[in-house]
């Protein structure tokens, strides 16, 4: 991810947009190749999330890099929505989250804060991110990233949808 170009992340919340108030974070273009080996990664997970989940699944949208510099978050939101803009969101079943490096002090490339906070029956659940850990949960999920209070939090993100 250091070496891909960098751009805002947007939000997904009417049009596409830049919203600073909502979600600090940017979105790395990287090396196609890399990106296509992650993506046969998720592909074969997909019938051990489906049958996890009591779901089918379709296709993936299509992985995300995701850096979340020191002070980066994402407030409260659902990754499924309907949007003009975005058509395909409506069709999103199951979020991934694959965290590229660990919070906690002495880890390599480590950061603190910056955990996923998934809202379940509205009992928050904390998910520390550690280098390596697949998450997947519904899409419609409410769920957050909380601010990372030192270092750089990198995670891919991607999308299954329905059949």
């Amino acid at each position: 991810m250091d070496e891909g170009v960098e751009e805002v992340a947007e939000v997904l919340a009417g049009p596409l947009a830049r919203q600073d108030a909502v979600r600090r974070a940017a979105l790395i273009e990287i090396d196609e190749s890399l990106r296509i080996g992650l993506e046969a990664r998720f592909d074969a997970q997909r019938d051990a999330i489906a049958r996890f989940h009591g779901v089918r699944l379709g296709a993936r949208e299509g992985a995300g890099f995701i850096r979340y510099p020191e002070g980066g978050f994402y407030r409260p939101h659902r990754d499924r929505a309907s949007s003009p803009d975005w058509p395909d969101a409506a069709r999103r079943r199951i979020a991934l989250v694959l965290f590229l490096n660990s919070s906690g002090e002495g880890d390599r490339g480590g950061f603190s804060g910056g955990t996923l906070r998934l809202y379940v029956d509205a009992t928050p659940i904390e998910v520390r991110p550690q280098a390596g850990l697949l998450v997947a949960f519904p899409a419609d999920a409410l769920h957050e990233v909380t601010p990372v209070r030192g270092g750089t939090r990198d995670t891919v993100v991607d999308w299954f949808y329905g059949p």
